[in-house]
């Protein structure tokens, strides 16, 4: 049975969210409105002021997703995530790049969770090795256009539920196991592994740490710091 690694994908391997990436190039390549910017630009400016939380602005990029998602051509979407995917390939964190390197030569089962459409996650990690992927499925209907429906929404929404799922349908085990997230979402497949890592934790996430003394490490330019080792 091969140990596994699950790592949250956006701001902790990617340096941004592949969510807003895709969403902004929508928008760049004419498949999204201009307009669909006005959805997110308040929460944007409030979080890049200081003055807002950074989930209010990744809620309000998933409204506007949803909302504009529907009726585009899947064959469209992905000529886009292939670009976005390229793009963005190296726009990594230096630890958990190498940490993911490291795992996937001892063998490890990597496996990436993200709230991102799933078609852009698994563009993404499947340069980077991972061996499975769990991101948001967005329906398509028989002529191959999205239809704005979300499939299995409390799947992606309970990590700990994928975790498992992923453990008893690959034939995996959890001795020895790895777990990297960034906020409190996490908390739940960060309790389930072995050893657990808090990588640029939001302060939700940082003050469970802090009491249940899990790891934090902390990436900033070109240092990596470890707060609780």
């Amino acid at each position: 049975m091969k140990k596994t690694a699950i790592f949250d994908i956006d701001g902790t391997i990617f340096r941004s969210s592949l969510l807003i990436e895709i969403t902004e190039a929508l928008v760049q390549e004419g498949l999204f409105p201009v307009a669909a910017r006005s959805g997110y630009a308040k929460a944007y400016k409030k979080w890049s002021d200081r003055k807002g939380s950074y989930e209010k602005y990744i809620d309000a990029v998933i409204v506007v997703y949803v909302k504009y998602i529907k009726g585009v051509s899947r064959v469209d979407f992905m000529k886009v995530a292939k670009k976005v995917g390229y793009f963005h390939k190296n726009r990594v964190y230096r630890y958990t790049r190498k940490l993911v390197k490291d795992l996937k030569n001892k063998n490890y089962f990597l496996l990436a969770i993200s709230g991102s459409p799933y078609e852009m996650v698994e563009e993404f990690c499947r340069g980077w090795g991972f061996d499975k992927v769990y991101g948001r499925v967005f329906e398509v209907d028989k002529k191959g256009k999205f239809t704005g429906k979300v499939l299995r929404s409390d799947l992606i929404a309970d990590k700990e539920k994928i975790l498992k799922r992923a453990v008893k349908k690959e034939g995996l085990s959890l001795a020895g196991s790895v777990g990297v997230g960034d906020s409190e979402t996490d908390i739940a497949f960060l309790k389930m592994v072995k050893r657990p890592v808090c990588f640029n934790p939001n302060g939700k996430l940082y003050a469970h740490a802090k009491r249940v003394g899990w790891p934090v490490v902390v990436e900033r330019k070109d240092v990596v710091y470890n707060i609780i080792k």
